[in-house]
């Protein structure tokens, strides 16, 4: 076959069913991604003779004699093409994974099809941006800014990696090539409930091209968690590389090592495996009946297991005050049970990894993880080796959303490396996303609230039970979280929770954008919302009257040994007042039937800028001869815009540009240690770090010279690339040139004290009442993210916040059969945004300067998410005068009760 790509004639023969994605890959063209192989997320586009094509849908013989085009051809004589321009100038990209496909769509619209943008773009989904900012590349919009020597921060500047992702040439973990790499593939489970009692591995063995096959027997006994945390009592240990027990539909059973993945997948296939089927339960108020299997036998206490014999991962209990007594006496009061149910992350980048041992025996994995030091940490605790033969490292992540605060493919790359002596590769398909890594938990919330007459707070309670699926991972800090923030928010001299998180045999939940937060705020904001209707107060002066203000204790039972979370900057009354006004103005409406009711709905949450007991960054800066500095962080980048904040942290403090800070992360062969970026600390503690290192090189840097002037330190000042005192100056590469490009210093951040964040969601919908068709008229949402870091980039964070959760929202759902099996794991049957189903929505900001966090800073990615069910929820009550009370808000889940009030 000879095929033109890129403008190269490539003379190659393709295997046989092979697909033009990969073919185009085996040649080097990683700008060509892969997201679904199923055509539904266009992350392959290309051009096929000028027309854009899915590449995972074309088989790679039909290309024969044809012309492509891959976004690393659409540059003309090195430069960029307009569009790549474009999302350049507009920052059209948060992890950039999607954006080689979406360019590439783009490039090739007519001006016909830019006046419909829904239809042009639908087949290419971006899980991160929320679409404006992809809408502003087209419009021809630019929102980056220059900006001068020290004056970074707090300014929309680009991202580092931004002119090789709109080139198609950011590296993700996959886009390498290395010699003699071996595939693996998995056998996983068809039972719910199973324990393995053989395995023959003699016809998977005979397949040629097999190397190994790996099964519970050839792997450590070690019990862990797949949840990665600093401290370990915050998961049970219930997990094994390779486990004896099946406790879900898709655990993996073996692992087929092989040189080509298609002798790999033959391998799976010929597996003979027998197992005895064991009892299942599939729902959670089920599993913790009486007399229910048990799900997790012979775990305990010891394995951070809170009632093994009630299949109860985790639970909390308390009360402050007396609820009952306070409900009694309440002027109004109000009761009722949600529930939210199972989504996934979507990262359009799956889960994946390669590992390989070197000549001096160190195992190097490169991963799609948001956690490379802790994942380290685990593989020497379950492989018994030292931490100086294990490296761990990622390149950029396409997506993560939490997903990848997990461990679900690194053990099994480095068994199979330590086993064959080989370089190895694990990538999940979609498919394998959906039903063998994790999901949100979906929880039945029951909230009891009351209140006195004058709107105040009485008692408030909450009864949650979690669905944590088959493995503990994160069921205990989503669980704690779940019922903190959601309450504490909010005075009430009576409190209550009961909470459990509990095994069931289904696909396991984990961390998940909002981490609990959104499922119990969905109840909480519902009752607030009822109990203003029924004593005649304003949503907004309901919540002003009850809000927690600076000096008051934030308080959720059963309280908690912690009290290192303050109050570094306030401005959620900022946030409730933007909402208000802007909800207040007059805006352009569709002309509606009247068939269609409208109402307007809020919410609120509050997020702790840092989760508890821990969360530690190190960071090292140092002065190149050049005079520019190179920046060492561990934090890693998928789209959370920390390499941005970091060199505008680093460049503010030095008083340089940040072209000039070259930027190393998310690799344990740098030193030091970084916890992880999850739980929005990528900013609020790792910038931290940098902040203090960069502090502490400028006390070097004035150090230096004032020994050259012999003056003291206090009297230098370093501004404009340069350190000076009075008359006499010295640039940074005048510094260097004389010996200080030996200048290096360190920082650390413990992640305490904590700060708090704040959101306020406001939605106008209109619902159709004769078919529960939802249409939002109108988005905002205020943030309270101390002093924005790049106001650009936090924008998209929210924009791309309230997108995602729009989705969960609205049509997202993982369906589960009666047998434990997922039956939409694929893009086709589980609806993510598209371009035409995303609102554009206001941000706004409110003036704070943070007392804790990074030059005032706060965190601001996963709290965007939180409020957007709840205040959507509370603007359908507002226009149909029903209260819905689960998600999502689904036209036939609407339909029944609208019939019900409305009629046909």
């Amino acid at each position: 076959m000879s095929v033109i790509v890129d403008g190269k004639t490539i003379d190659a023969a393709p295997r046989p069913g092979q697909c033009l994605r990969t073919f185009l890959r085996d040649t080097g063209h990683f700008g060509v991604k892969k997201g679904c192989d199923a055509g539904d997320c266009g992350a392959c586009t290309v051009l096929l003779d000028g027309e854009p094509v899915h590449s995972c849908l074309i088989p790679a013989f039909r290309a024969d004699g044809k012309a492509v085009t891959t976004v690393e051809g659409l540059a003309i004589d090195d430069s960029l093409h307009p569009m790549q321009q474009a999302f350049l100038d507009a920052q059209a990209f948060q992890c950039g994974f999607c954006t080689a496909g979406m360019i590439v769509t783009c490039a090739s619209l007519n001006q016909a099809q830019k006046k419909d943008l829904g239809a042009a773009l639908k087949g290419n989904l971006c899980r991160c941006t929320g679409y404006r900012a992809i809408e502003d590349a087209l419009l021809g919009r630019t929102h980056v800014e220059d900006v001068a020597a020290g004056e970074a921060f707090g300014r929309s500047l680009p991202a580092p990696a931004g002119p090789d992702v709109v080139c198609g040439k950011a590296r993700y973990t996959f886009d390498t090539a290395i010699e003699g790499l071996l595939h693996i593939k998995l056998v996983r489970s068809p039972h719910a409930h199973a324990r393995i009692i053989g395995i023959d591995k003699t016809p998977a063995l005979a397949v040629p091209g097999v190397h190994a096959v790996l099964t519970h027997e050839d792997a450590p006994a070690t019990l862990f968690s797949t949840a990665r945390h600093e401290q370990n009592w915050m998961d049970p240990a219930d997990t094994r590389v390779l486990d004896d027990t099946m406790r879900f539909i898709g655990q993996k059973v073996a692992a087929v090592v092989a040189e080509t993945e298609a002798a790999a997948e033959e391998g799976c296939r010929r597996l003979i495996v027998d197992y005895e089927i064991l009892p299942a339960v599939i729902d959670p108020e089920a599993a913790i009946a009486p007399g229910a299997p048990v799900i997790h036998s012979g775990r305990g206490s010891e394995h951070r297991v809170a009632d093994v014999s009630r299949n109860i991962a985790a639970e909390t209990h308390g009360e402050f005050g007396d609820v009952a007594a306070a409900l009694a006496s309440s002027a109004a009061i109000y009761e009722g049970t949600f529930t939210t149910q199972r989504v996934q992350h979507a990262a359009l980048e799956t889960h994946g990894g390669l590992a390989w041992l070197d000549d001096d025996g160190l195992l190097t994995v490169r991963s799609s993880t948001q956690v490379p030091f802790l994942t380290r940490r685990a593989l020497c605790e379950i492989f018994a080796l030292a931490p100086d033969k294990v490296r761990v490292f990622c390149a950029r992540v396409g997506g993560g959303f939490g997903g990848k605060q997990e461990m679900f493919v690194e053990d099994i790359l480095a068994l199979a490396a330590l086993k064959t002596g080989r370089p190895v590769k694990l990538e999940f398909t979609r498919e394998e996303q959906f039903i063998a890594t994790s999901t949100r938990h979906p929880m039945r919330v029951s909230v009891k609230a009351g209140a006195d007459k004058d709107g105040r707070l009485t008692a408030l309670q909450l009864d949650v039970l979690s669905n944590t699926g088959a493995y503990g991972n994160h069921a205990g800090p989503v669980l704690f979280h779940a019922c903190g923030e959601s309450i504490s928010v909010y005075n009430c001299p009576n409190k209550k929770v009961d909470g459990r998180a509990v095994y069931t045999n289904t696909v396991p939940a984990g961390a998940y954008r909002g981490y609990g937060l959104p499922q119990t705020t969905f109840a909480v904001e519902a009752a607030i919302d009822e109990l203003a209707l029924k004593l005649g107060i304003d949503p907004f002066e309901m919540r002003r009257r009850n809000i927690v203000k600076p000096g008051d204790p934030m308080l959720t039972p059963p309280g908690s040994d912690e009290s290192d979370v303050l109050y570094g900057s306030y401005g959620l009354d900022q946030c409730l007042d933007l909402v208000e006004h802007a909800m207040a103005k007059a805006t352009p409406t569709p002309d509606l039937s009247d068939e269609w009711l409208t109402g307007d709905g809020i919410a609120l949450t509050m997020i702790d800028t840092v989760p508890p007991d821990g969360h530690f960054a190190d960071a090292t800066i140092s002065l190149r001869e050049d005079g520019g500095f190179t920046l060492t962080v561990g934090t890693a980048e998928f789209g959370n815009g920390t390499s941005t904040v970091h060199r505008q942290i680093a460049a503010t403090v030095l008083g340089t540009t940040v072209d000039r800070i070259s930027l190393k992360q998310s690799d344990t062969a740098h030193g030091g240690h970084d916890t992880g970026a999850y739980g929005s600390t990528g900013t609020f503690v790792a910038g931290r770090a940098t902040q203090a290192a960069a502090e502490a090189l400028v006390e070097r840097i004035k150090s230096f010279a004032a020994d050259r002037w012999t003056v003291d330190p206090a009297d230098c000042r370093i501004a404009d690339n340069a350190v000076s005192c009075g008359t006499q100056r010295l640039s940074f590469a005048s510094i260097a040139s004389l010996g200080g490009d030996r200048l290096t210093a360190t920082g650390n951040s413990q992640g305490t004290p904590r700060s708090v964040a704040f959101n306020v969601q406001g939605f106008r919908v209109a619902v159709n009442k004769h078919t529960g068709v939802v249409r939002i008229l109108k988005s905002v949402q205020a943030a309270d993210a101390g002093r924005v870091a790049n106001p650009m980039q936090c924008r998209g964070q929210i924009e791309g916040g309230v997108a995602q959760s729009l989705g969960a929202a609205l049509y997202e759902e993982i369906v589960i059969d009666d047998t434990g099996r997922v039956v939409n794991p694929r893009f086709r049957d589980y609806h993510l945004p598209s371009y035409a189903d995303v609102p554009r929505t206001e941000v706004l900001f409110a003036a704070t300067l943070d007392s804790i966090g990074p030059l005032g800073a706060k965190s601001m990615s996963e709290s965007p998410y939180n409020p957007v069910a709840a205040a959507l929820g509370n603007a359908i009550r507002a226009a149909t005068g029903i209260r819905f009370t689960a998600v999502p808000f689904k036209p036939d889940r609407l339909f029944p009760q609208l019939q019900e009030k409305f009629g046909n």
